[in-house]
């Protein structure tokens, strides 16, 4: 049997189960993901080139039980670490304040009177329309009319800004 042949016949073999396998699924609890799942089945078989198969139909639903099976422990994973980040950040230990440690506040305000610095360097219109938009939440269009500017002028300064941020941002990292 030639490669190009037998592909085809796994596929019109998936094709002719295709309803066979979305009950299995739905049975073995995968639910709205079932779709999903013989979806991936199909991209699976149109991508790889498997040699020849004694029972492709066996095949096919081994397939979609290991799909299924990938899929539950990447969800059960997910909800772990995101358990695991709700415990850690939660803040409700016994002793435990919600305010941050001294330390973390003296480098925040470090870091903001650095960010200030930087932005005063884009001059003082942009570095007032930052401030304008983004700490005292003006909308874009309103700081436009307060400055007498445009708005492509705003969104421009604030990209400059945002530039200039991230370079920051990237040089504290470094060090």
């Amino acid at each position: 049997m030639s490669d190009d042949v037998f592909p085809a016949g796994l596929e019109a073999v998936f094709l002719e189960n295709r309803a066979k396998l979305l009950h299995f699924l739905r049975a073995r609890g995968a639910g709205d993901a079932a779709e999903d799942l013989v979806q991936e089945i199909w991209l699976r078989l149109s991508a790889a080139r498997p040699g020849p198969i004694a029972s492709p139909l066996s095949y096919l639903f081994r397939t979609a039980d290991l799909l299924l099976i990938d899929r539950y422990r990447s969800v059960r994973q997910a909800h772990r670490r995101e358990r695991a980040w709700s415990d850690l950040n939660a803040g409700d230990g016994a002793g435990a304040s919600d305010e941050p440690s001294a330390e973390r506040t003296v480098a925040a305000r470090q870091d903001a009177v650095r960010v200030m610095d930087e932005l005063d360097r884009l001059g003082p219109r942009a570095a007032a329309v930052f401030r304008r938009h983004r700490i005292d939440g003006v909308a874009q269009r309103q700081v436009a009319a307060e400055f007498g500017i445009s708005l492509s002028t705003v969104e421009s300064d604030l990209r400059a800004a945002y530039r200039a941020i991230r370079d920051w941002k990237e040089r504290r990292d470094e060090v």
